[in-house]
């Protein structure tokens, strides 16, 4: 098989003479890494950044004096000029500020998890149909070339009756005893594995297959943490006969990075995927697959992008919504419809193992 038979061809940047302003709430991690991403587009100003540490203001005075410094978000949206906002804040946080910014009429994208509840997601999702912006969340496995691949094979029904997955993810976030201290360590603020592993795994399966009818046989246990689950397990059932599992676990120290896996069996195949890989057996030949196995790596199939940050997904995403900041007709990949959808499964899986969120 030559897998460049079977790779997205690279798509071209936007080119424009409009230039955006751009603002963005939070500058801890991922706001530092939007910063960057939306410096490299081309016809786009960072023009204001909110945050409530004096650090970060610091830092960014000195380095990025061509920025316009807050530390009231809702004084930036009325101030600022904006055509766009980044939201990269803690969960509990969310709400708020997407309420502020539909006020302010600016396209938003939001990190995940979308809000803390359906109920929210559902409210904010009705809000938005009423605007004529832009709106995105960051679930930025729909943006991964492998997975991208993996939801072609299924649009094509290469797989024939779909009847079971897995749609996993590990990592070492946390692997030592924790006090519960800061927002990841209490449920309320968003922290836990649930929200932040969990939501990428249900978000994937949401997806590839769509939201499921059922939960059942979920667990969120401890490993490390005092307040919030380190490990959960749940099950998953479709109206059509589809079953998934779903296993997300942040204290395990053999991954050096999150890593996300799904699984699929179909009556055709079955497939073998993570951010890096792609292994597809066939029983028989689905050019330009052939029977048996056949194995696709990211090196092989990646979408170039200009300015590489954690992955190209995440320039991808980026460059999604600033598009569909330009041109809302354009289809929206990950926007708060589709993560309401994921939130939902969120909500059922705590309410299946009897936990209040």
């Amino acid at each position: 098989m030559n897998s460049q038979d079977v790779c997205a061809s690279p798509a071209d940047r936007i080119e424009t003479t409009k230039t955006l302003r751009a603002g963005i709430i939070g500058a801890g991690r991922m706001g530092i890494t939007h910063l960057a991403l939306l410096g490299s587009q081309p016809n786009m100003k960072v023009a204001a950044v909110a945050d409530d540490s004096q650090l970060m203001n610091r830092a960014l005075g000195r380095y990025r004096p061509d920025i316009r410094l807050f530390n009231d978000y809702t004084r930036m949206l009325k101030e600022a000029e904006l055509d766009l906002v980044v939201i990269a804040t803690p969960p509990h946080l969310h709400a708020p500020m997407i309420d502020a910014s539909l006020d302010a009429r600016v396209s938003i994208f939001v990190e995940k998890p979308f809000t803390l509840s359906a109920q929210e997601s559902r409210r904010l999702t009705a809000r938005s149909l009423e605007g004529r912006a832009t709106y995105q969340v960051g679930y930025v496995n729909r943006f991964n070339d492998i997975f991208v691949k993996v939801k072609r094979l299924l649009d094509e029904e290469a797989l024939g009756r779909l009847i079971s997955f897995r749609s996993d993810m590990f990592g070492r976030t946390v692997t030592r005893p924790a006090s519960g201290s800061g927002w990841r360590g209490n449920r309320k603020t968003g922290g836990g594995c649930l929200y932040e592993f969990g939501s990428h795994a249900i978000d994937l399966m949401v997806y590839f297959f769509g939201k499921p009818a059922r939960v059942t046989g979920s667990c969120l246990t401890p490993v490390y943490s005092a307040d919030v689950e380190d490990m959960v397990r749940t099950n998953v059932l479709y109206d059509n006969g589809l079953v998934g599992g779903l296993t997300v676990n942040w204290s395990d120290d053999s991954f050096r990075k999150p890593t996300n896996k799904i699984e699929i069996l179909g009556e055709h195949g079955k497939v073998l995927a993570d951010q890096h890989e792609l292994k597809v057996h066939f029983n028989r030949p689905a050019p330009p697959y052939v029977k048996g196995w056949n194995t696709v790596y990211i090196t092989d199939c990646f979408t170039p992008v200009p300015f590489y940050v954690r992955g190209n997904e995440f320039t991808r995403q980026i460059d999604h919504f600033v598009e569909r900041a330009m041109n809302p007709s354009k289809p929206n990949l990950c926007g708060f419809s589709d993560a309401s959808l994921t939130q939902e499964v969120i909500d059922m899986v705590f309410a299946d193992a009897g936990v209040e969120n």
